[in-house]
């Protein structure tokens, strides 16, 4: 049975992730320092069900070295997925050094830990944000991103190039996947499916940012969550490849589903664009159909209900 450690196991993608791993038959540990970026408890609630079917969960902050380098050798998985990262946009902004602790140095602790302990496949989680403010869409692998917009963005682009290293150097197999917006059950309570469900629901405003026209390329959890384990299925010597949805939807669009599927209207309070902000998401998936077989299913109508659904089951 192929052993898979999943870093950030505890959080959205990570435990939607893991609980598919177990699925499919492989052993899974799950490594989560269960930080307060977010209500923990939420975090707790994502891991119950997979610690009731034996996944074992280590409490641990990928900045301590020493621990991680422990917890590898240890368990000596055959795949490590990278997925624990400080996330968003705007908190990088705010709090660019913690963000480099994390998603740099953590990142290379993680890389270190593998090295020293031969895991021989990483599969690493970075971000559509990488692209920057690019004009040229749909996003494409082989397009330059040197231009980040956010302490987040290069911090995924700096994750990417570490990647790289460490399988030059070492012939660690790896792939970095670029997701673009992922949303679902259990998504994060900072991001607009979230913020803006519960506004809507509640009859409170919701802050629009701009005009309402800029697009994303919203990605269903599952549709994520596949591409993720196909990778993992499929070990190459490295390479970079976007999971999206390849389907744009404006932000005035996106109110419109919510307001559908809740049933009520916006109350919308307009705010200028925010600094680190880009006009499009917009993903070529034709990499990810060649090399992984990847097919995204689900809808923006579809998602949303089934995320409202969730958010109404723990409300």
């Amino acid at each position: 049975m192929q052993k898979v450690l999943v870093t950030g196991g505890a959080g959205f993608i990570g435990s939607h992730t893991a609980a598919q791993l177990v699925r499919e038959g492989f052993e899974v540990v799950i490594l989560d320092d269960f930080n307060d970026y977010y209500d923990p408890r939420q975090k707790e609630l994502n891991v119950t069900p997979l610690v009731q079917a034996g996944v074992r969960v280590e409490r641990l902050d990928i900045r301590d070295a020493e621990k991680l380098e422990a917890v590898v050798a240890r368990e000596k998985p055959q795949t490590i997925v990278h997925l624990a990262a400080r996330a968003g946009v705007r908190p990088s902004i705010e709090n660019p050094l913690l963000y480099e602790e994390v998603n740099v140095r953590g990142t290379m602790h993680v890389l270190e830990a593998a090295r020293r302990a031969g895991v021989p496949q990483f599969v690493f989680a970075s971000s559509s944000s990488v692209y920057g403010a690019s004009a040229d869409s749909p996003f494409s692998e082989d397009q330059t991103v040197d231009y980040p917009v956010s302490p987040y963005a290069a911090t995924k682009k700096a994750g990417e190039l570490l990647a790289y290293t460490a399988h030059h150097l070492y012939g660690l197999k790896t792939t970095c996947l670029r997701f673009f917006t992922v949303y679902g059950p259990a998504g994060r309570p900072d991001m607009a499916p979230y913020l803006f469900t519960e506004a809507i629901a509640q009859g409170r405003p919701i802050k629009r940012f701009g005009d309402g026209s800029s697009q994303r390329d919203y990605t269903y959890i599952d549709d994520i969550v596949a591409g993720v384990v196909a990778a993992v299925r499929h070990p190459f010597d490295y390479e970079i490849i976007n999971l999206g949805n390849h389907q744009t939807v404006s932000l005035n669009r996106f109110i419109e589903v919510i307001e559908d599927v809740v049933g009520k209207k916006a109350i919308i309070e307009a705010y200028p664009e925010q600094p680190g902000d880009v006009p499009l998401t917009y993903a070529n998936i034709e990499k990810a159909k060649r090399l992984l077989g990847y097919e995204p299913q689900t809808s923006i109508e579809e998602g949303m209900k089934k995320f409202v659904e969730w958010w109404e089951q723990r409300s």
